[in-house]
């Protein structure tokens, strides 16, 4: 997952909303989004990683949702451990717990961004943060391959964006869920005074700089729509996609807290 925004409290309908980008290479192996239950047998919602398993963005079936994002850095060594075992392990333990359990193992993770959303309240956690572990409380919020707001050109553009959809939002749940999508479809580059500099080559750059990534080999393979609403309804919405922006699997599921 590489491009997130959430809102927390922005709605009096919707108190979380999450809209999200997974980008990665074609070639990896990657299971649609549907229900499966863990070795723990608890039951998740997400896509899975069919290639070191885990996922990058999961929902539990009382509205919690957690995600990964990795940090871009110019040469990553490899993690003895895969990041897409932390949304799972987020899911089902408390903040204060998952904070003590990073302490002694995120050094086993190549650099990465953790989520874990409720509609009351989110928590925030990297391994590259110099004070890893705090509470994010209302507000708009965005992140990418780097920190939280920190502010990358696409993530500033989706990040305003999503926030005047949920802004505006009515209880048409359906027409906020097709009015992200849309957002999230957004291949605009940024100009070139605008891009980071993540030690990769200034074509790469200019190719990682929209919201959406439209490529032969690496692009957004998943796009991601969650809301929870203030009666406890939950609705998940995704599109996957192929090379060049080619349309796969499209799924929604929705229940009741």
């Amino acid at each position: 997952m590489c491009l997130i925004a959430f809102t927390l409290g922005q709605n009096p309908l919707f108190p979380l909303v999450v809209a999200a980008n997974r980008d990665e290479f074609f070639r990896r192996p990657t299971a649609s989004m549907d229900w499966w239950t863990t070795d723990q047998g608890q039951a998740v919602l997400s896509g899975r990683d069919l290639q070191s398993g885990g996922t990058w963005l999961a929902i539990s079936r009382e509205g919690i949702v957690s995600a990964v994002t990795n940090v871009r850095e110019g040469t990553p060594e490899a993690g003895a451990r895969s990041r897409g075992e932390l949304p799972l392990s987020a899911l089902y333990q408390s903040t204060d717990h998952l904070k003590a359990a990073l302490a002694s193992s995120s050094g086993h993770y190549s650099g990465f961004n953790l989520v874990r959303l409720t509609p009351a309240e989110g928590w925030y956690y990297s391994n590259r943060d110099a004070h890893p572990g705090r509470q994010v409380h209302r507000g708009l919020y965005g992140l990418s391959n780097h920190l939280l707001q920190t502010p990358w050109p696409k993530l500033l553009r989706l990040r305003q964006n999503v926030g005047l959809a949920v802004r505006d939002a009515s209880e048409d749940v359906s027409e906020l869920h097709d009015k992200l999508i849309r957002l999230l479809q957004d291949t605009t580059t940024a100009p070139d005074h605008m891009l980071p500099d993540t030690g990769i080559s200034l074509d790469t750059e200019r190719f990682l700089s929209s919201p959406f990534i439209a490529g032969d080999h690496y692009g957004t393979r998943a796009t991601t729509v969650v809301t929870v609403s203030r009666d406890g309804q939950i609705d998940v919405t995704e599109q996957s996609w192929g090379p060049n922006a080619e349309k796969g699997d499209y799924r929604h599921f929705d229940w009741q807290r």
